[in-house]
């Protein structure tokens, strides 16, 4: 079995830990590179390279000026991870549907709502029958509301079903807003996993408006169908398909394989186990967190407007660094890796766009499943990045997630939610 899967067979400590020893907040950030690496890590020798762009760049939607410019990471001491809720079983996503209420997903098949500090005692959906979740990286994995949510009710999640395949449904809301009839499933996508691990699971809507679907290689280890780089397949891919269009869904007109060469639901590809992926709310950045495979943890980014057609190199390479072998022409360099001297699985984290933490806007905070450390990462007015650890922690950080007004959480698989607040 490959050493190196998301979820470790672990023990789960006690929650009875104080605050305090659960969390250090780290000082002295790292200056603005060019190229991003972990402190203790030797910088990259690779040259910056741009995959090809083989459709036209939409054209962005204007984002409002940030109300706080910010010029480098700022002083973690002034902040903490406050306790918001305990008790999940698992917990693996969380997402809003545009109020005040969280969604959190359990890995076993539930979604759990908390509505003014309270978690409710019946879930928002519970699917545990259809759900396989004795795999260490299976279950349910993903949680996207529809734009439109408010007005239509739909929602959308990613699970591995009894036979492990992966699945994506669209489900509607009853009348009772924090609940939902399981009878209103419709299967959108299925995808075959040919191993139990690798599974992606991560959803998003876009601000195109269309859904994003992260999909790992299949697992095993090594990729041993090359699906990463197999454009025949929907593993190892972001897939972006438009769920307003078709039966099922449609395919946007500017995806790169939209008229052949490729699957038309592909709009990237040469990811391992993308675990966990976001848009900036403000600027429409897309940042993910790619599992690596022994060495190195990498996170991607596409600025908003990017075209279709990225390749991010697994499995030619691992982070920066050369993999299988093969030429590294036209794949897209992670902006940040850090090596298994800090960590084993990353864990793609959330933008700050807290009103509550002005110092804080624009910085992407990640972290490790495995060592619980907490990166931020920001991105110079030049281009250039800074990347520092922040906080040490014991969590088992398994995501994070924004509420309504922007505000950070971190999740523990232990079942605690945690929010960043001002220390004071």
């Amino acid at each position: 079995m490959e050493r190196r899967l998301f979820w470790l067979a672990l023990s789960v400590a006690a929650l009875a830990c104080s605050l305090s020893s659960r969390q250090t907040p780290l000082a002295s950030p790292t200056p603005f590179l060019p190229l991003t690496s972990s402190p203790t890590d030797s910088p990259p020798t690779a040259a910056p390279s741009q995959a090809p762009a083989p459709t036209e760049a939409p054209t962005p939607t204007a984002a409002p000026s940030p109300t706080h410019a910010v010029v480098g990471l700022p002083d973690p001491a002034g902040v903490r991870w406050a306790p918001v809720v305990a008790g999940l079983a698992s917990p693996v996503d969380l997402q809003h549907a545009g109020d005040s209420r969280l969604f959190i997903l359990e890995q076993r098949g539930s979604i759990r709502v908390v509505q003014d500090g309270n978690l409710l005692p019946d879930p928002f959906l519970d699917i545990q029958e259809k759900v396989t979740s004795s795999g260490n990286e299976q279950g349910l994995l993903g949680l996207a509301f529809h734009p439109k949510y408010a007005s239509n009710g739909l929602f959308f999640v990613n699970y591995t079903g009894k036979g492990g395949d992966t699945l994506v449904a669209r489900y509607q809301v009853s009348t009772d807003a924090n609940r939902t009839d399981p009878s209103t499933e419709t299967i959108l996508l299925r995808i075959g996993q040919p191993f139990p691990n690798h599974n992606g699971g991560g959803m998003a809507f876009g601000p195109d408006g269309y859904l994003y679907v992260g999909s790992g290689d299949g697992g095993a280890a090594g990729d041993p169908f090359n699906n990463g780089q197999s454009l025949d397949t929907l593993l190892g891919k972001l897939l972006r398909v438009d769920v307003d269009q078709g039966d099922a869904y449609g395919i946007p007109s500017d995806n790169p394989f939209a008229q052949g060469g490729g699957l038309p639901e592909i709009w990237a590809y040469g990811l391992r186990n993308p675990w966990r992926f976001t848009f900036d709310s403000l600027t429409g950045d897309l940042f993910i967190g790619d599992v690596g495979q022994g060495d190195w943890e990498e996170i991607d980014f596409l600025p908003a407007g990017s075209p279709g057609g990225a390749n991010f190199g697994w499995d030619l390479r691992e982070g920066l660094h050369p993999y299988s072998g093969g030429s590294a022409e036209g794949l897209l360099d992670p902006v940040a890796e850090y090596g298994h001297n800090l960590g084993c699985s990353v864990t793609g984290g959330a933008v700050v766009r807290s009103p509550s933490l002005p110092e804080w806007q624009g910085v992407y905070l990640y972290g490790d499943y495995c060592s619980g450390r907490i990166w931020g990462l920001l991105r110079g007015p030049q281009g250039g990045w800074q990347n520092s650890i922040l906080f040490e922690t014991d969590f088992r950080i398994t995501s994070f997630g924004t509420d309504q007004r922007g505000e950070v959480y971190v999740l523990d698989r232990e079942g605690t939610i945690y929010r960043l607040e001002p220390a004071n």
